[in-house]
């Protein structure tokens, strides 16, 4: 729509329509099947020869579209532009509709009668042409993104979160035994017991739980950020236990191991200076630092 002798190029992903996230319509094509259609719709709406691909590319979502022509001549610009307002404006009403509506369009057929879909024609005052106001309404996302996945979350309040859940693991049942695979001896490390997210909220007070609501996923993201203390899986948290990981691969290039042996510690291990047995690994086999003389 920016002029007529512009050409576009369009990989779909996320499934979003112009006000919001795409409404399926048609459970006969898969919804990656159903998007690309729409997609390719609002090309041909706005009056080109759209052109489909696949891309080479390790992806699997990697269906292309192209629009290198037109399909109207330059004199009817204007007339293409009304048409491509009152699309937009149907869509618009779609978004907000509770009743199910046609789904799919042929190829052959640009609009497929769907620029009037809302069933209605838009107002005059909304059917403007080229260099005004394609979109009355429309509020873009702020120029500055929150960052709301508790990565900007203050160094302290995590460290306490972190702390009081990992307290409440260790002490919610008996110690539980787990014989030290670094040697022969019946040595054990408190792995402490697994809750729920609902019965670690429960224990954190009020102030915590109403800051972390403020974030995406709140509690659980937390968790999951601090993955080198916790392991969430199946909405229950666990203490993690870093003999159980798998160890690196042994097939990997002789530089990538070489690199990876040579790594610098670059944090502490939290097991080392918080869990009451230390940590369950030794300082060589451990990839946190036991000690500020280890940290590089």
């Amino acid at each position: 729509r920016s002029s007529y002798s512009c050409c576009y190029f369009v990989l779909p992903c996320c499934f979003f329509d112009f006000h919001g996230k795409y409404s399926r319509r048609q459970s006969k094509k898969t919804q990656y099947r159903e998007y690309l259609d729409f997609v390719a719709q609002v090309g041909f709406v706005c009056g080109f020869h759209v052109e489909e691909d696949c891309l080479r590319i390790p992806s699997t979502k990697r269906v292309s579209f192209i629009g290198k022509s037109r399909s109207y001549a330059a004199a009817e610009r204007a007339l293409i532009d009304q048409q491509i307002t009152q699309f937009i404006n149907s869509r618009r009403t779609c978004a907000v509709a509770t009743r199910d509506r046609r789904a799919g369009f042929n190829h052959e057929d640009r609009c497929g009668g769907l620029c009037k879909e809302a069933g209605s024609e838009p107002p005059e005052d909304e059917t403007e042409t080229a260099g005004t106001i394609w979109m009355p309404g429309f509020q873009p996302r702020e120029k500055v993104e929150q960052v709301r996945n508790c990565a900007s979350l203050p160094r302290d309040f995590v460290d306490e979160v972190v702390l009081n859940v990992a307290n409440l693991l260790l002490n919610a049942a008996p110690q539980k035994s787990c014989s030290d695979k670094q040697g022969e001896n019946t040595n054990t490390w408190n792995q402490g017991e697994s809750l729920s997210l609902r019965e670690v909220a429960e224990h954190l007070n009020k102030e915590i739980l109403k800051k972390l609501k403020s974030e995406y996923g709140g509690l659980q993201t937390l968790l999951k950020n601090n993955h080198q203390v916790f392991e969430v899986l199946n909405g229950r948290v666990h203490i993690r236990d870093w003999r159980k990981e798998k160890p690196p691969s042994k097939t990997k290039p002789e530089v990538k191991r070489r690199l990876s042996a040579e790594a610098f510690k670059t944090r502490l291990c939290w097991f080392f200076v918080h869990h009451p047995d230390g940590c369950s690994l030794s300082s060589e086999a451990c990839p946190y630092a036991h000690g500020t003389e280890e940290l590089r």
